[in-house]
């Protein structure tokens, strides 16, 4: 599977200079990163409801689009799949592969989290 990600993220790379009007990623890298997100929101959201509808074959179409969309955002974003992966094989060795990475508020995730939600008005 790696190898089919690095070979996507490769044609995303090469796509990224082409001509607007005859490549779709191309005309994702000139809208910004804003219309980058939002594929990606909308393919994951794809996927969770053809998931709840347990329709197999188009959460493998719609899995594949996301990893697209992830593609076009590493490149966007300066991460290449191999950061993604080592980040990954970071994770097996402290946590075991099935295990996500805990949330701690002070974490940078955390942090950049917490710039987003809503203040409260002190009384």
């Amino acid at each position: 599977m790696a190898d089919s990600i690095d070979r996507l993220y490769a044609s995303v790379i090469t796509a990224r200079n082409r001509d607007p009007a005859i490549s779709r990623t191309s005309k994702l890298f000139r809208d910004g990163v804003q219309k980058m997100a939002k594929k990606l929101v909308e393919e994951a959201i794809e996927v969770g409801l053809d998931a709840v509808q347990m329709n197999r074959e188009s959460v493998i179409l719609e899995s594949a689009d996301i990893l697209y969309h992830l593609a076009v955002i590493w490149a966007e974003c300066g991460a290449s799949p191999a950061d993604v992966m080592g980040e990954l094989d970071r994770r097996e060795r402290i946590y075991g592969i099935a295990e996500k990475l805990p949330k701690h508020p002070n974490s940078a995730q955390g942090r950049r989290l917490a710039a987003y939600r809503p203040r409260r008005k002190a009384v």
